[in-house]
């Protein structure tokens, strides 16, 4: 096992994008055996710079408490093996014993006539909007080959976003470039005075809204919570979450739900927005801005909190406002036919690692906002991180072998029952999540 301390170029990019000091990149030290180098783009390196950057920005928040300034940052030491592993945590999991569910059958790439269709219908609307788009006379993969084969994929995913559903053309070429973080607003108030922290706990006595759901918000909300932040996400009643995305991503936070539509729900959500310190969103764009909670308006109303918004394709441009997931991404980025196989079939990253490594530059934002005094608007977006990794992130070749996940594997008991699942590269919770949805919507005393 080896620790370095050389600058890695991947890592400077992060820390540059969130606005860190420069003289500080070099400061993160690397040491174990890597995964993730299968492939043609380089996941292994964006994976480690993601979480390096977060470590580093925990480490500079945790300076910031203790009195000092980012040059009293101590350098930290990440894990390749525990990145790899955390990045494919949905994989690892274990619910009783039993496997995730990850993907539906009528999730998956599709011959057309003229290419490839990504779809996504996990979530029981999305598949029943694929099933309603398609005229399918069943909720089977051999109905929707069928249905996909003679029609052109751009055709079929037009037809399947206009019922509310999820399909994506693959596209042959890299998008436009996306920017990888964006600061769009800045209040110039500070935010709330955090004092010390305890060892290992940068972000204790912060209160972080989590309006999150799937796999990147929730991410970069369950690392704010291992790092000792009091994170309560908010869900809708009428919009539940897959059970085993929960059991993955609900570590380190409690989960309610508020009807923001509904009078009494509404004031219990306003009495929480007054008392946070950080409010994370995964909605795109439009979504929450019915609802009153654009970053503009928030920063009005609490101008010393710290808004980070996440979406998929951006914050720009004809698919803003369009929903998407990682796989989806992918496909519609270019990435997916970068990965394709020998055959021409469209191929897949070894992680979902637009999710995660998203996640951990949001949760890396959130932390430096924190250090810089709060009072601030940060955006990121699934194309950003898919962006950075096709054009920017340089390739340090193939790592040692020998990676196994075993080291970072962890069992505990949670509102699912017994969970296996992966340690955070930040360290382990300890416990499992509740079930989703079960907890008060209320702060817990400072």
């Amino acid at each position: 096992m080896t620790i370095t301390g050389e600058p890695d170029g991947a890592t400077a990019q992060a820390w540059d994008a969130l606005g860190g000091a420069p003289e500080l990149a070099g400061r993160v030290r690397y040491r174990g055996t890597p995964g993730l180098g299968q492939g043609p783009l380089p996941v292994r390196e964006l994976a480690r710079a993601a979480v390096g950057a977060c470590a580093l920005a925990a480490a500079e928040l945790a300076a910031v408490r203790a009195g000092g300034g980012a040059g009293d940052t101590v350098p930290p030491v990440v894990d390749e093996g525990a990145v790899a592993t955390a990045f494919v945590s949905e994989r690892h999991l274990r619910v009783r014993g039993r496997e995730p569910v990850n993907f539906a059958p009528l999730s998956g790439f599709w011959r057309t006539a003229d290419g490839w269709l990504r779809t996504h219908a996990n979530y029981p609307h999305h598949e029943a909007a694929l099933v309603r788009a398609l005229r399918l006379p069943s909720a089977a993969p051999e109905a929707v080959r069928a249905a996909v084969a003679g029609r052109t994929a751009v055709e079929v995913q037009e037809r399947v976003y206009g019922e509310g559903g999820l399909a994506v053309a693959v596209a042959r070429e890299y998008g436009d470039p996306r920017p990888l973080v964006e600061t769009v607003r800045e209040s110039g108030a500070p935010g709330r005075t955090l004092g010390r922290a305890p060892a290992g706990l940068p972000a204790a006595g912060v209160r972080v809204l989590d309006l999150t759901r799937v796999i990147a918000g929730p991410v970069a909300t369950r690392t704010l919570g291992l790092l000792g932040a009091d994170v309560l996400r908010i869900d809708a009643p009428g919009l539940p979450e897959a059970a085993d995305t929960y059991a993955d991503t609900g570590f380190g936070k409690r989960s309610a739900l508020l009807d923001l539509t509904a009078a009494a729900d509404r004031a219990v959500f306003e009495g929480l927005l007054a008392g946070a310190d950080v409010v994370v969103t995964g909605y795109r764009p439009g979504a929450l801005e019915r609802h009153g909670l654009a970053a503009a308006e928030l920063l009005e109303r609490r101008p010393g909190l710290v808004v980070a918004q996440l979406c998929a394709w951006g914050w720009d441009g004809p698919w803003a406002g369009r929903r998407g997931f990682d796989s989806l991404v992918q496909a519609g980025y270019g990435i997916a036919a970068r990965c394709a196989g020998p055959d021409g079939a469209p191929g897949v990253l070894p992680a979902q690692a637009l999710d995660h490594g998203t996640g951990y530059l949001v949760a890396a934002g959130v932390l430096r906002a924190l250090a810089s005094g709060g009072g601030r608007a940060l955006r990121f977006s699934l194309a950003g991180t898919g962006s950075w990794l096709v054009r920017e992130v340089p390739a340090a070749g193939p790592g040692a072998p020998g990676y196994t996940a075993a080291p970072w594997l962890r069992e505990a008991d949670s509102g699912y029952g017994p969970l296996r699942y992966a340690a955070s590269p930040f360290g382990d919770w300890g416990r499992g999540p509740s079930r989703w949805g079960a907890d008060r919507a209320a702060w817990l005393p400072r």
